[in-house]
């Protein structure tokens, strides 16, 4: 009977010992030893069945590998306990660093939006645009109004600057740019030195004045002219200053 009861215990340990699954790979590796031990142990338990001494020896050893076993258990689960533990922890790391990215994300957002604003805001306007194309009487270099192509020599562009608290006072250029009837900028040549970038795109300037702002309301005139005779059609004005378009308008010469 003794004989029968240790290989029932061997088989159901050897059960016990296959389901234990370690995630450390050292005691997986005792695992696997206890389980070729049993099947020595069964192997032994079959051949000397008749024999009561080694039966009984067996199933002093059944014994010691079931504390074993035991012993693994209780390692195993603390282990999952642990692991869970730092899982967690980690998690509520990631979870903290991902709360922190995106608070710096939207910090990050905030800020170009407000420099965005800024910038809008420190933008000069202007009011009271007029544009007039003017010729000079031979005598006195006197200005005098055109609606006519033919006579005009140069466009006079005459505009307020409004205050504004924000933007920079000082030296400021303020550039007029002309589309002519045809298509073409109007500008005195078309190198380098007439060139300049307004919003995201360049092009050539038919005038510039260089200003002294002191944010307050001014009167400012820049005169455009080009290479020639002056087409009869309609011309589209920018007013351009910090690299903005400030202020558009027409004129239409006979």
């Amino acid at each position: 009977e003794e004989k029968s009861d240790v290989q029932e215990e061997l088989k159901t340990l050897q059960e016990e010992f296959s389901s234990l699954k370690a995630t450390d790979s050292s005691m997986q590796l005792d695992i696997n030893e206890k389980k070729q031990r049993i099947e020595k142990l069964l192997k032994e338990a079959k051949k000397h069945k008749n024999d009561a001494k080694i039966i009984s020896q067996l199933k002093k050893e059944t014994q010691t590998l079931r504390a074993i076993m035991q012993s693994y258990i209780r390692t195993i689960d603390s282990l999952g306990v642990l692991n869970k533990t730092l899982t967690d922890e980690k998690n509520t790391v990631l979870n903290q660093l991902d709360k922190e990215r995106e608070k710096q994300t939207e910090l990050v957002k905030q800020k170009e939006e407000l420099q965005t604003t800024i910038s809008k805001g420190s933008l000069l306007l202007c009011s009271k645009t007029k544009a007039q194309a003017v010729y000079y009487r031979k005598t006195g270099k006197k200005e005098v109004e055109t609606g006519r192509a033919s006579k005009a020599e140069k466009i006079k562009v005459s505009f307020m600057l409004g205050q504004n608290r924000i933007a920079k006072a000082g030296p400021k250029d303020v550039y007029i740019r002309i589309v002519t009837p045809n298509g073409q900028e109007m500008t005195k040549s078309y190198d380098a030195s007439n060139r300049f970038s307004f919003g995201k795109s360049q092009g050539y300037f038919a005038g510039m004045e260089t200003i002294n702002y002191a944010n307050a309301d001014m009167e400012v005139v820049v005169y455009g002219e080009g290479q020639g005779e002056l087409l009869p059609g309609s011309y589209h004005i920018e007013i351009v200053c910090d690299a903005a378009v400030i202020g558009s308008l027409s004129l239409i010469l006979d």
